[in-house]
């Protein structure tokens, strides 16, 4: 292991430790697969996935002393192997590698301050995962989206705070939606205007359509105390003999 005096300090060079590590561990469990699922047999001790800065990778036991010098791997990652599927496996594998190549970004990283802790983290998440890599899935984009569960109006929906409510639905900035188009054409249905990250907006429980707060007069606040959000023109029809 290197010496602490020689560990990576700055933000460039912890990513480059980063990428380093990452790029071996992606070898073993993709191009070097047939080898890495051999060496962890079962039979052995604590086995351990271990990437190196110089892009290599090693199967072997964890680190002796105490405490160790890095944060460790996830450790006897050979005795699940033979019980479950294979892919299941290598993705259960690839979920741990990715915890330790961000311990051990953030351990070099304790010392940066606060816009560079988050310029480093912003690096790495331009990065696919090594989960996304092993499962073949693609990174979900971030975009505003719609909350679009069930039609029950007891709905559990996500409110403009983020925290989980049982209210109105209400349109939140940060939540990912499965389909990246499903929502991108969604329209406020008092005056037609697109919809808007930095806006908040109300959904009718009835009609389903999305309005502006501002254009129906509903403020996050009172939103907050609506059980069931009735737009304008839903009313009116209701009220109707």
């Amino acid at each position: 292991m290197a010496s602490i005096s020689s560990s990576p300090r700055t933000v460039e060079e912890i990513f480059k430790d980063y990428t380093a590590r990452r790029a071996a561990l992606l070898r073993a469990l993709t191009y070097d697969v047939d080898e890495f699922y051999s060496l962890c047999d079962p039979e052995k001790e604590n086995l351990c996935l271990y990437g190196h800065p110089n892009e290599s990778w090693e199967v072997t036991l964890p680190a002796e002393e105490v405490p160790p010098e890095l944060p460790e791997p996830a450790l006897g990652i050979n005795f699940a192997r033979d019980g479950m599927k294979r892919m299941d496996w290598l993705s259960l594998v690839a979920v741990h590698s990715d915890c330790w190549l961000l311990s051990v970004a953030f351990y070099f990283g304790a010392r940066l301050n606060r816009n560079e802790r988050k310029r480093l983290f912003s690096l790495i998440n331009d990065l696919p995962t090594v989960f996304e890599v092993v499962t073949g899935r693609k990174p979900t984009k971030d975009k505003p989206s719609v909350d679009g569960g069930s039609k029950s109006r007891n709905n559990t929906k996500r409110s403009i705070d983020g925290q989980m409510r049982s209210n109105a639905k209400l349109l939140d900035e940060s939540y990912v939606g499965e389909d990246e188009d499903e929502h991108s054409e969604t329209l406020c249905g008092s005056c037609g205007g697109n919809y808007s990250a930095d806006e908040f907006w109300i959904g009718c429980d009835i009609c389903e359509r999305w309005y502006h707060g501002k254009c129906v007069k509903i403020t996050p606040a009172k939103a907050e105390t609506i059980k069931q959000y009735k737009c304008p023109t839903c009313s009116t029809k209701k009220g109707r003999p």
